[in-house]
């Protein structure tokens, strides 16, 4: 009798232990996802149970935004004046089995609003389209498939653009914001901008989950002398390299805060940035000290990484389509160099 009444209250607690444990463990892994560039079929339904159909494979969400555009009386003269006077090149890095899915939901998205964009795989498709760089697929050829796309913009569109952006497939950007932001920095110097890093190389390297955009000059160095100072051709982290390759070239990095200090380029997803639950690595790597919140971000913000297909969709519609009604919004001048319209 002793032993049972000794042994009840042990197991009551073990009991209501391990329900706590289990509960706690399920709870990190809703909220605090670990931030990764791959999603898998599991993964985007625990996060959106109800927006991936059991069919995955055939996930491919369409959105018609041209019944919405007839209610939209938005003035977008500036914009379109910017986008004659400021060309940029977008290239997405994708794959053979992200092309359906997440490339396809960049495409659907932020790319429709841009005058220039490539898709480069390891393989070449010809009716998404995806251009080839016949290259091994998986993270350690990353340098590689970045090495050829730029080289492959080099030779058949150096005079197509002025800046040139590599981007991911699961990096969402605002390109009025980023042609808002190069509006005020010259293409022919040599000179490249991102999330800047400061571990690594000299004078830090950009995020290549953020995406990095090369000046014209920059490109030009690139494509002449990348082979003479023996940049990388493939192995180690893609981003890294070409820090190490634009530096070599006598490419700088520049500042892409606005004038009030705040970010554009963001490695993470806007909902980290804002709540600051970062990796941990994050605070040793960033040039800025890791803020977070709100007043941390640019309300001209250029880009967003680690957005899965249906934050792809969500984060659209946020930028482009929600308004507050009875609020207009009037041009604020962000920039830290004068802005030639």
């Amino acid at each position: 009798m002793v032993l049972k009444s000794k042994l009840w209250p042990f197991l009551f607690g073990l009991s209501i232990g391990l329900t706590l444990a289990v509960y706690v463990t399920t709870y990190s892994k809703l909220v605090f996802p670990i931030a990764t560039s791959i999603y898998t079929k599991r993964e985007l339904v625990s996060y959106f149970p109800t927006e991936i159909p059991s069919s995955f494979d055939n996930y491919i969400p369409s959105i018609n935004i041209e019944d919405d555009k007839s209610q939209h009386k938005d003035d977008d003269s500036v914009s379109r004046k910017l986008a004659k006077n400021v060309r940029i090149l977008i290239w997405v890095m994708t794959s053979p089995t992200n092309l359906n899915v997440k490339a396809k939901a960049v495409k659907e998205t932020w790319a429709s609003h841009c005058e220039l964009v490539l898709f480069f795989s390891s393989v070449d498709n010809d009716t998404f389209p995806a251009i080839g760089l016949n290259v091994s697929e998986g993270r350690s050829h990353l340098t590689a498939k970045t090495m050829k796309a730029f080289r492959y913009i080099y030779e058949n569109h150096f005079n197509d653009a002025d800046w040139f952006m590599k981007a991911d497939d699961d990096t969402y950007v605002i390109i009025e914001n980023l042609r808002y932001f190069l509006s005020g920095e010259n293409s022919s110097e040599p000179v490249y901008f991102g999330q800047l890093f400061t571990t690594h190389v000299v004078q830090g390297y950009y995020s290549g989950g953020a995406g990095y955009v090369l000046s014209k000059e920059a490109l030009r160095r690139f494509g002449e002398g990348a082979e003479k100072v023996n940049c990388s051709k493939d192995h180690g982290s893609e981003d890294v390299e070409m820090g190490f390759c634009m530096w070599k070239l006598g490419v700088r990095t520049g500042n892409t805060h606005d004038v009030l200090g705040r970010s554009r380029f963001h490695v993470f997803k806007p909902e980290t940035h804002v709540n600051g639950r970062y990796m941990h690595w994050y605070s040793r790597y960033d040039a800025y000290g890791a803020k977070q919140g709100i007043e941390s971000i640019s309300d001209y913000a250029v880009s967003f990484h680690y957005v899965s297909p249906p934050h792809m969709y969500a984060l659209e519609f946020f930028v482009y389509h929600l308004r507050p009604y009875g609020i207009m919004s009037e041009l604020q001048i962000l920039n830290n160099k004068t802005t030639v319209v």
